[in-house]
């Protein structure tokens, strides 16, 4: 009996622990901080469908392993099944690569390519080989499967299996013929002239070789590239041309170097990392084979409109201004982009001021340039669906053999358009104070499907719309964002959706473009948060928007408490170019749910999207032009104006905290506006502009060299002597985005300037994005206790 009693109890203690290991109660750090693959969940990422339209792939977690596994979900019995490797290593890789009639598709995997017919969706596998081919395309007639290996280009003919070699792309140089009138050519003919062996042995070998020669099949041209590197190695549908770039990589170009601390080695080891911004950077050519002529020529640039223009900053700079006058900028050729029969070939050109962008039709014959539309941008060319120098995939696309659709922010929006190519009439498919942010065509080449925030800027929602405009037709309707995955067959939509509360899960629907039904419900396939995550009551943010000092709206989101202690924080986004006053589940969620513990406590929290914010527009994306900590800082300052006036925060009450580009805002708020911010964390901030890569800052501030008073009011170091109020810096030693020497350099300064109201913690083990819950936590508990004792 006793015994029967002592594992009754012992159930019971069992199942209360269970219970209370499922229930989250009081939000700590240390409970928000644990590894999230482990406690909360892990939403499905990477879908895809099967050929057949039958199945839905997607990588998930349920069983809180160390590392997501491939999972599929089938439509038909409605079950989810963990993919076995056996089965996994068998299916075919994502790609959009397809023949004329949508009948094959093309997909490289392990380094191998493939092919699968979509009538008996059968896999032939073209390849295999220890070196890696990629990039295969169909050939303009369908009977070839054109790859890259190594340099080179190479084609497979489907019918019969040959395998032939396109181009010859060598390195170093050819080596020279001997001088026609030197010292070589006297000697050797002086030995054909003096002994008759040699000359019959020369004429023998001479008729033998031409001989062979007739015989011997047509190679490519060898074609020497010094020590410049390859890439974008393209033919054209009908073989005629291959198109090329070659980099000249600056070798005065100096890199940075990380060091790492904490090793296996036991040894400092060093990291090589970045470049900063305003070294001297790689020159670019592009070149066309023209392959029946056999000739290598390079496209010139310097007749392309406005290729001499300078921008407007320079003007600042007198001496500068008149040494830039006709002088040709540096740009970048992406492309080409061609129509299915070869007819029509359109490249994009890229300045690398990142201040111009033109779309222009490529006659690979003559290798003329015609332009098609230019975008131009004193500040820099950005936007969704439009990317910055030195991005283009996806740019361009082609409805039909004249016309092309491609996005711009002509109008102050990012909004999709078409262009005849032959008479250069352009049409403006969309229109209105809201962005286009990702554009499908679909395979018949009549609808195009559309994600917006139209609705919204905190939403994003999937329409179809008429290839030539018009009418959109709304798919989605639930509050949030919606990530679409079209089946092969387009009947169908895989859906990832979230709301600001809840994480993504994983969706399936009809396609109502295709069923023309008038509305399709989404069914919910993935569960993926515990219970323990659903047991505390997540707040749904209130998105608001208020005036700026110069009248603009600012979205935000803010978490009010139940009751106000009378203090307040405000969170400041990272990336600058990032969204997250929105209505979906945030990347921030660590700091989503140190929000919430914030507002239990009596906090209210303000979490803005200041001027550079993403979703909102050009004018709203180049706020921060040549002043970072310009606008996006009065923004925030505004913010605390707000909850002041609408909350009744005391005004001297107010925390401000952030990472990397938050992390700056956050210093450059202690720094210009001491009396605004009692106290602020910024983690793995940029102190220095000038320390920072070139791609992101050249766009924003220029080149140092050639803006120095952008990055002089830009900077938070130069304005160091201002700190007034208590200040927490976090950044981890192995950051090779944000180099740990940012901070070292800040604390010398502050040092100097004899403050004491500071303090630095550094994570030996951390890169910019910290990996180990450990980390997080010290980390959050530092901010928690910064805000407690100072606010």
């Amino acid at each position: 009996m006793f015994h029967v009693f002592r594992i009754a109890c012992l159930a019971l203690c069992l199942l209360s622990k269970s219970s209370i290991a499922q229930t989250l109660g009081v939000l700590t750090v240390e409970k928000i901080m644990r590894d999230p693959k482990k406690w909360m969940g892990t939403s499905p990422t990477e879908i895809a469908w099967s050929e057949d339209s039958k199945t839905i792939y997607f990588n998930w977690n349920p069983d809180k392993n160390a590392g997501d596994s491939l999972y599929g979900y089938d439509l038909s019995s409605k079950k989810i099944n963990k993919i076995a490797p056996a089965e996994r290593r068998t299916l075919p890789a994502k790609s959009d690569v397809f023949d004329k009639q949508k009948a094959q598709r093309l997909y490289e995997k392990n380094g191998d390519i493939f092919l699968i017919s979509k009538a008996d969706f059968k896999v032939r596998q073209l390849t295999n080989t220890v070196e890696r081919e990629s990039n295969p395309v169909f050939s303009g007639d369908n009977e070839k499967v054109i790859f890259t290996r190594g340099m080179n280009l190479f084609s497979i003919t489907l019918e019969s299996g040959l395998l032939s070699q396109l181009t010859d792309f060598k390195t170093g140089t050819k080596k020279a013929d001997p001088d026609p009138d030197g010292q070589e050519k006297f000697l050797k003919d002086d030995q054909l002239a003096m002994f008759e062996v040699l000359k019959e042995r020369k004429a023998k070998k001479n008729a033998g070789k031409k001989i062979t020669d007739a015989e011997r099949t047509t190679y490519p041209k060898e074609i020497y590239i010094g020590e410049k590197s390859l890439t974008n190695q393209e033919i054209s549908p009908d073989g005629r041309y291959i198109t090329y770039r070659l980099t000249q990589t600056n070798k005065a170009a100096k890199s940075t170097i990380v060091p790492n601390y904490v090793t296996e080695s036991g040894f400092t080891e060093d990291i090589s990392a970045r470049t900063k911004v305003g070294a001297p950077t790689s020159d670019s050519e592009f070149w066309v084979y023209n392959v029946k002529r056999d000739t290598t020529l390079r496209v010139s640039v310097k007749d392309i409109p406005g290729i001499t223009d300078q921008p407007d900053y320079v003007k600042d700079y007198p001496k500068l201004d008149s040494a830039g006058k006709n002088k040709q900028r540096d740009v970048i050729i992406n492309g080409p982009f061609w129509s299915e029969n070869g007819k029509n070939a359109v490249v994009i050109v890229r300045s690398t001021d990142a201040k111009d962008r033109w779309i222009m039709a490529l006659d690979p014959e003559t290798l003329t340039l015609k332009l098609l539309d230019r975008q131009r941008d004193e500040a820099w060319i950005g936007g969704p669906g439009i990317g910055g120098y030195p991005m283009s995939s996806g740019e361009i696309g082609f409805i039909d053999e004249n016309t092309i659709y491609f996005q711009t922010e002509e109008t102050g929006y990012s909004h999709l358009y078409s262009l005849d190519v032959t008479s250069g009439k352009k049409t403006a498919l969309t229109s209105g104070k809201f962005e286009v942010q990702h554009v499908d065509l679909s395979k018949d080449k009549k609808t195009f499907y559309l994600i917006t925030n139209e609705v919204h800027p905190g939403e994003q929602q999937f329409y179809s719309m008429p290839v030539a405009g018009g009418q959109r037709v709304r798919i989605t309707h639930q509050t949030g964002a919606h990530e679409v995955t079209l089946s092969p067959d387009e009947t169908k939509l895989a859906v990832r959706y979230s709301q600001s509360n809840v994480p993504w899960e994983l969706f399936v629907m009809e396609n109502p473009a295709v069923s023309h039904a008038k509305t399709a419900k989404p069914e919910q396939i993935t569960q993926s948060v515990t219970q323990e995550f659903l047991s505390y009551p997540w707040r749904k943010a209130k998105v608001v928007t208020m005036k700026a000092t110069d009248g603009q709206d600012i979205y935000a989101r803010v978490y009010e408490p139940r009751k106000s202690n009378g203090k307040a924080v405000i969170f400041v986004h990272g990336a600058g170019y990032l969204q997250n006053a929105h209505k979906w589940w945030s990347q921030y969620f660590r700091e989503y749910m140190f929000n919430n513990m914030l507002v239990d406590k009596g906090y209210t929290v303000l979490d803005l999207d200041y001027r550079a914010s993403s979703g909102y527009g050009r004018n709203w994306r180049t706020g921060i032009y040549r002043f970072m900590g310009g606008k996006d800082l009065t923004d925030n300052i505004d913010g605390a104006e707000w909850l002041i006036k609408n909350y009744g925060i005391n005004p001297k009450k107010i925390g401000i905290y952030g990472g990397s580009y938050g992390g700056f805002i956050t210093l450059m708020g202690l720094f210009t506006a001491p009396d605004v911010f009692a106290a602020g964390a910024a983690l793995r901030p940029v102190t220095d502009w000038a320390a920072y890569n070139h791609p992101y800052t050249a766009n924003i501030l220029n080149e140092p060299q050639s803006d120095s008073l952008a990055y002089r009011k830009s900077s938070p170091i130069y304005y160091a002597a201002g700190l007034k109020n208590n200040l927490l810096i976090c950044h981890g030693m192995v950051d090779v985005n944000v180099h740990y020497q940012d901070v070292v350099r800040l604390s010398q300064r502050l040092i100097e300037l004899g403050k004491n109201n500071w303090e630095l913690a550094s994570y030996p083990m951390e890169d910019h994005a910290f990996v180990e819950a450990s980390s997080w936590t010290d980390e959050y508990k530092r901010i928690w206790k910064l805000f407690e004792e100072k606010l």
